[in-house]
């Protein structure tokens, strides 16, 4: 598919010709006049895990951008045709080395103009070594009252909403409901 730099759809991945922009449900979106397809721009859903261990937090400070520097929760985005809960295990193994049952989701949180939706669950270790992945230049555990700079504006919304929930977990046998 042919886009621009701000990521709009210039030419029809179909017939190769230019795409117009015409009004779909109160919103600009690319239609191509040949082929008669309106093309909807599907959002990234990227998966981030609070893990409990000894009443702290895991967290690992981050080697890339954004967020150079800070720290975060492990997370990344999900493959095509992957379940989100199964993102956000592999994710956990791939950048913190720790086996997950993830035991709730916490929220969903997405900012206006952003392409990405973070889906944010809480998890607790089943096993595995804290250890840092390619993403990282260092894995800690920290007390969720003496937290270091966080590397996004919402992880401490999100250390927020844990901690409102964390008092209630669910039962063992209940996984994450999917919508």
């Amino acid at each position: 598919m042919s886009v621009n730099i701000v990521g709009e759809i210039r030419f029809c991945p179909h017939c190769g010709r230019p795409v117009e922009q015409r009004d779909v449900s109160g919103r600009a979106r690319p239609y191509c006049p040949a082929c008669g397809v309106t093309f909807f721009a599907d959002p990234k859903l990227a998966v981030a895990v609070v893990i409990e261990q000894d009443g702290k937090v895991v967290l690992q400070r981050r080697s890339i951008d954004p967020g150079l520097g800070a720290w975060t929760f492990p997370s990344g985005y999900v493959d095509r045709g992957e379940p989100p809960e199964v993102a956000a295990v592999r994710e956990v193994q791939e950048e913190v080395g720790l086996t997950v049952r993830l035991t709730r989701l916490i929220g969903l949180y997405a900012e206006p103009g952003d392409i990405v939706v973070l889906a944010v669950y809480a998890g607790e270790v089943v096993d595995g070594d804290l250890t840092c992945g390619e993403e990282s230049d260092a894995v800690g555990l920290f007390s969720p009252d003496d937290l270091p700079p966080l590397a996004f504006p919402h992880d401490a919304e999100i250390i927020a909403a844990w901690r409102a929930g964390s008092s209630a977990p669910p039962s063992p046998d209940r996984a994450p409901s999917r919508r």
